[in-house]
This record gives C-alpha cells, structure tokens and sequence, in this order.
C-alpha cells in the first residue's frame, strides 16, 4: 500500500504526462490511501482543466466518473485534531501551503508516525521534497 497525494491522483482521471507511470504504479499495487479532502483536490483540478478549456465538458464529466470509482475503493485518512496539530507543525518546518501540509499529516498518520514504514506517491516537488525530510520513501518511478 502506497499513500498517494492528489498531485498523483489526478493523472489517473485525465490524460496527463504522467499518467502511464502512475497507471502502472495503479496496477502493480493498487490499494491506495490518502486524506479525505484528495477528492476535493481532485475535482478541483479537473474544473480547473475544464474552465481552462483543457478539457471538454464530455471529458470533464468522465474523469469526475472516475474518479467517484477510484475514490469509492480507497482508504481516506479522516480529519482529526492529531491530524491539524501534525499540519500545523509541519507550516513551521517546511514551504508547504495548506492543504500539501494536511496531505503530509495524512502520511504521517497513515504510516502510525513512523513515515519510513510507507511509500509515497506524489508528483508535487515542494510535498515530495518535504515528505523526504519527514522520513517517507519516494516513488521513484514517480520523480
């Protein structure tokens, strides 16, 4: 099981230039866990695409379908207040926005406080970068 960050997700549900890599990611594992607000982040993204004229309104409705079954079939980290205060340290110690900081408390939380015992998909280099310095293993593949 890997933690996967939404900026891995995403080219799960729209063709993207890592979508392959993280497609074979998908099917050499695919149990994935991450944090509730990923699909969110995820609908966000695929908007975004949409308004940005990225991506056809037809497009855009197939990969919010995808999503919906991707996300019916992972484990989501709930919120909590471990999970906020984690967050909020992590603001201290690292150039993380909001939400990459919640992603990270995720991990954290994900791997019991122990980020060496769990890998990480992600594809942001600011996350990827912080998530190194807390200890978790990269995809390699990924980066």
């Amino acid at each position: 099981m890997k933690y996967w960050d939404s900026s891995a997700l995403v080219p799960l549900l729209v063709s993207q230039r890592n979508t392959r890599k993280v497609s074979a990611l998908l099917g050499e594992d695919p149990a994935i866990i991450t944090w509730w607000g990923s699909r969110v982040e995820c609908d966000s993204a695929i908007a975004r695409l949409e308004r940005d004229g990225q991506l056809d309104p037809e497009a855009a409705v197939e990969a919010f379908s995808r999503l919906d079954g991707l996300a019916g079939g992972w484990q989501e980290i709930q919120l909590a207040s471990t999970l906020r205060d984690t967050a909020r340290r992590l603001l201290r110690s690292h150039a993380l926005r909001a939400a990459d900081a919640l992603q990270l408390a995720a991990a954290i939380c994900a791997s019991e406080g122990r980020p060496a015992t769990l890998e990480l998909a992600c594809l942001d280099e600011r996350l990827a970068l912080a998530a190194q310095r807390e200890g978790f293993r990269l995809v390699s593949s990924l980066l």
